[in-house]
């Protein structure tokens, strides 16, 4: 599977923006990590295609919102009141097949990756 993202961009401390996450193909598991500057990539919201499991870090709880299109195989992250620490470049990520639940939030996961959006959040 393919994945294509998009929606990054420059925002200022407070704002919103919504990234896009395009698939080639089916994927039972769609969601969205994080790296920024000289740290670790890590995990930021991801959920099942039949939206039975949706897990978020707990640094963004409550100010992002994953949601998936299952006919367009594209998976969406709407980040609200945005935070300068939540600069980062931002992957999606895919999977095609199921994983129980305590795994969702691990990179090594995974199947696909996005080529990266980078989003900057001035202070």
């Amino acid at each position: 599977v393919q994945l294509q993202a998009s929606g990054g961009g420059l925002v200022q401390a407070g704002g919103s923006l919504r990234l896009s996450c395009a698939a080639s193909g089916r994927s039972d598991i769609m969601g969205w990590f994080r790296q920024a500057p000289g740290k670790e990539r890590e995990f930021v919201a991801t959920n099942s295609r039949g939206g039975g499991n949706t897990l978020y870090s707990d640094s963004v709880k409550g100010r992002f919102t994953i949601s998936r299109d299952n006919a367009k195989n594209t998976v969406y992250l709407q980040m609200n009141n945005l935070k300068p620490e939540d600069t980062a470049v931002y992957y999606c990520a895919a999977r095609t097949c199921r994983i129980i639940v305590q795994f969702m939030r691990d990179a090594d996961s995974y199947d696909s990756w996005g080529q990266g959006t980078l989003v900057t959040v001035s202070s």
